[in-house]
């Protein structure tokens, strides 16, 4: 599919394709996606900042509020918990 400044045209489907040779052996056409997109590795620097800034939040809320979410929690649960 191509854009073009006002409309969307559909590019005719090519004929039938071979399979890519790549170091010995053929890629399916959905192979080079599947490298591209694929990876294990991800994006692990970002996924470190998240973590540790998720972190420093539940400790900074903790600091702040920690009397009050105990209370919270224990009057959420007291219905649940008065029959034991």
């Amino acid at each position: 599919m191509t854009v073009h400044r006002t409309t969307l045209h559909r590019m005719p489907a090519p004929a039938a394709r071979r399979p890519l040779p790549v170091a010995g052996r053929h890629l399916r056409p959905a192979d080079p996606l599947r490298s591209r997109f694929g990876s294990d590795r991800g994006d692990v620097p970002g996924w470190v900042m998240i973590t540790l800034m998720t972190a420093a939040i539940v400790v900074a809320l903790w600091a702040v509020a920690s009397d009050q979410i105990v209370a919270v929690f224990e009057n959420a649960m007291a219905p649940f918990l008065q029959g034991l």
